[in-house]
C-alpha cells in the first residue's frame, strides 16, 4: 500500500471509530477506559495533540465537540451516569494500562 492510500485509510478508520462511539452513547467513558485503556476524552487529546503538532490550531473543547458530536457538557447532561464504586476501583487498578494521550506517542 502505498502512503498516500495508508494515511487516507488510516483517517477513514478514525472516522468510522468516532462515528460509531457517536452512535453508542450508551457506552459509558469509564466502560471504555476499564477494557481497553481509552476513551472518547483520550481520543480527543490524541486529536488536538496531532492537529497541533501540524500547525492547527485547537481548544480541547473543539476536539471533544468533533469527538462526541456535540459540546461535552451537553453529552455529559444526556448520557453520562455517575461511576460506581466498582468502576471507579476498576479505573484505578488499570490506570497504569490508560493510554498515553501525547502527541506522537
Amino acid at each position: 500500500m502505498d502512503e498516500q492510500t495508508r494515511i487516507e485509510a488510516e483517517a477513514a478508520a478514525f472516522r468510522g471509530l468516532i462515528k460509531h462511539l457517536q452512535q453508542r452513547s450508551d457506552v459509558q467513558n469509564i466502560d471504555l477506559m476499564n477494557l481497553a485503556g481509552f476513551c472518547r476524552n483520550c481520543l480527543s487529546k490524541w486529536y488536538r495533540a496531532e492537529a497541533e503538532l501540524r500547525g492547527a490550531s485547537i481548544t480541547d473543547a473543539e476536539a471533544r465537540e468533533h469527538v462526541y458530536g456535540m459540546p461535552y457538557p451537553d453529552f455529559k447532561q444526556r448520557y453520562q451516569t455517575p461511576a460506581d464504586d466498582t468502576q471507579k476501583a476498576k479505573f484505578e487498578s488499570t490506570r497504569a494500562l490508560h493510554a498515553d494521550t501525547r502527541a506522537g506517542n
